[in-house]
């Protein structure tokens, strides 16, 4: 039986994924899934780089914006809807193109990994939450070094999460005994300098564009500050920023070392999977995919 074909194009932040998703979406009669953390929720637009309407060049683009940022939006979450989204875009004759840096995210829905759903534990978070970041992260490093590799070290929440799972299942997610779907991963990845180049460039564009009065509205629309932190990256500096705990010129370089940090994570993430084929250039990429899709 042959399972259904896939294409996820993944990488670091500021590779370059978002125009390449589009591009291959518009040659092979695709529709993009995003596969952010972040962009999952209203209002947070230019902080996290969101593609515009403009930008998607009339490209079908799901699941962005679609929660409150006062909410959270689990792994779980994003699977569920991911499939659905799926089966009506392969439904139609048209390509799944899934598209983003969160290496969870794609891996659980192509079936990469799983793992059991872990209840909360109340218990340990209650011990848990008396800890620090850093000893969290310090704990997680102990417990399950692989998911502490890939982690945000400054995001209590998540550290908690990753300790519950560890406790429970006793490591990281384990690869799926039977992907769902036939996956072609294509992967971006520009040489360091390049890369963080790029970082540069799009951090003070989003600073131009308005990323500290986007945030300074989302609070006045009664997000929490510290909900803001636990978004992590831009809205945790931002958070610090509007509180009067950072000064502009700290802000602006402790963001950007933050940004080239997770994109470091990222890469580490995704330099595991053997599958994924490196590509340089949109040329490349969609030989690769038309071949893919013709055999």
């Amino acid at each position: 039986m042959h399972k259904p074909k896939i294409i996820a194009v993944v990488g670091p932040t500021a590779s370059g994924k978002t125009s390449m998703g589009i591009y291959l979406a518009q040659k092979l009669r695709g529709e993009v899934i995003s596969a952010d953390s972040r962009q999952v929720y209203k209002g947070l637009d230019i902080g996290t780089g969101k593609v515009t309407k403009k930008e998607m060049a009339g490209v079908k683009h799901h699941l962005l914006s679609v929660v409150s940022p006062k909410k959270q939006f689990t792994v779980n979450d994003f699977v569920i809807q991911a499939e659905k989204i799926c089966s009506g875009i392969l439904q139609n004759n048209r390509i799944p193109i899934v598209v983003g840096g969160t290496g969870l995210y794609v891996d659980m829905l192509t079936g990469r990994m799983s793992y059991p759903e872990v209840p909360p534990n109340l218990a340990l978070r209650k011990k848990l939450e008396r800890k620090t970041a850093a000893q969290l992260y310090a704990m997680l490093k102990k417990a399950d070094a692989a998911r502490a590799a890939a982690i945000d070290r400054h995001n209590p929440r998540r550290l908690v999460r990753a300790l519950e799972i560890a406790k429970a299942i006793g490591k990281s997610p384990a690869q799926s005994p039977a992907p769902r779907y036939d996956v072609l991963w294509l992967g971006l990845n520009p040489n360091p300098k390049k890369l963080k180049q790029n970082i540069h460039i799009r951090l003070f564009a989003r600073i131009r564009a308005g990323m500290v009065a986007e945030a300074r509205q989302l609070h006045r629309q009664s997000l929490s500050y510290r909900r803001m932190e636990d978004l992590g990256l831009e809205y945790r500096y931002l958070a610090h920023l509007l509180q009067g705990n950072l000064k502009q010129k700290d802000f602006v370089v402790e963001l950007e070392r933050a940004i080239q940090q997770y994109a470091k994570r990222q890469a580490t993430w995704f330099k595991r999977n053997k599958d994924i084929q490196w590509v340089g250039s949109k040329t490349e990429a969609l030989r690769l995919a038309k071949a893919f899709l013709s055999r």
